[in-house]
C-alpha cells in the first residue's frame, strides 16, 4: 500500500507520499512517480495510480506539470494525458474529480485548500521557485477562482531540512535580495563560506506573510531518511546514479 503523510490543517483528501508501497525496483524502489525518470513507464504509471486511488481519485484524473523551478501556475479545468502538462511549477483547480500532483526529491511540495470554496492548489517550491514567488502565485490563482486567503490552509511537505541543506553564497544572496530579514533562515555552516538553509521554514514564513488561514510544516527531512524518501542531494553527495521522486497529491473528490 502506498504510504503517505497528511496534515490536519487540510480538510480535503491529500497525501504527501513517501517512496514506500510501489512497484518500481532497484534505485527507483518503490513508489517512484516521476515520468521523466529512466524508470519503467509502466511501473511509474502504476505507482501514480496507487497514489491516486489512495485518495479516492481516478488515476486518469491525476494531473501533473513539467516542473522547471519557476513560478508559473496552471489552472486546470479538464484532464490532460499523463506527461502532457504545461511547463509550470504549480496548479490550481475548482473542478470536482481532479487531483493535482507535485513531484519532488528535496524541494518542498506545498498543498493548498480552501475547503469552503472547493478550490485546491499544489506547488513545487525549490529555493528558486520559492524566492521568485511560486507560492504567492498559487494563492493568486486560487483567488481568481474564488478562494479567500484567510480560508486557505496550506502545508509544506517533506523536503530537505536545514541540518542537511548546506548552501553557498549564491543561494543566500538570492534569498536576501528579496528580503534581508530572511537572513534568519540561515545558520552558520561548517565552512566559512557556507550556510545551512531552512527551506521549509522559509516557505512557511512566505505563506504566513500572504495571510493564509493556517500553515503547517510536516518536518520530515528527505535527505536524512533514505528508507522513506528519495533525495537528489543525498544521491549527489554519494555519487549515485538515477533515483526516483515522490509525489504529493491533493484532490477534489
Amino acid at each position: 500500500m502506498a504510504e503517505s503523510l497528511r496534515s490536519d490543517t487540510i480538510a480535503v483528501p491529500h497525501g504527501f507520499f513517501t517512496r514506500r508501497g510501489g512497484v518500481s525496483t532497484g534505485p527507483f524502489a518503490s513508489l517512484n512517480c516521476s515520468l521523466s525518470s529512466p524508470d519503467s513507464r509502466e511501473a511509474v504509471m502504476e505507482n501514480r495510480a496507487l497514489a491516486a486511488r489512495a485518495l479516492g481519485a481516478d488515476p486518469a484524473n491525476l494531473m501533473g506539470v513539467t516542473q522547471v523551478h519557476g513560478h508559473d501556475v496552471a489552472t486546470v479545468s479538464a484532464p490532460w494525458a499523463a506527461g502532457a502538462g504545461p511547463r509550470a511549477d504549480a496548479m490550481v483547480t475548482d473542478r470536482p474529480g481532479l487531483a493535482l500532483g507535485i513531484i519532488t526529491a528535496d524541494c518542498a511540495p506545498v498543498l493548498f485548500a480552501d475547503a469552503e470554496a472547493g478550490i485546491v492548489g499544489a506547488a513545487h517550491a525549490g529555493w528558486r521557485g520559492a524566492v521568485s514567488g511560486v507560492m504567492e502565485a498559487t494563492i493568486a490563482a486560487m483567488q481568481a477562482l474564488g478562494a479567500e486567503p484567510g480560508r486557505i490552509a496550506a502545508a509544506v511537505g517533506p523536503c530537505i531540512g536545514q541540518a542537511s541543506y548546506e548552501v553557498g553564497p549564491d543561494l543566500r544572496d538570492a534569498v536576501l535580495a528579496h528580503d534581508v530579514a530572511d537572513a534568519a533562515f540561515f545558520a552558520p555552516g561548517k565552512r566559512g563560506d557556507r550556510w545551512q538553509f531552512d527551506l521549509p521554514g522559509y516557505c512557511a514564513a512566505r505563506l504566513r506573510a500572504a495571510g493564509l488561514g493556517s500553515v503547517a510544516t510536516l518536518g520530515a527531512d528527505t535527505l536524512a531518511e533514505p528508507d522513506r524518501f528519495f533525495s537528489h542531494r543525498r544521491r549527489t553527495l554519494a555519487g549515485e546514479g538515477p533515483i526516483g521522486h515522490q509525489i504529493s497529491v491533493i484532490a477534489l473528490v
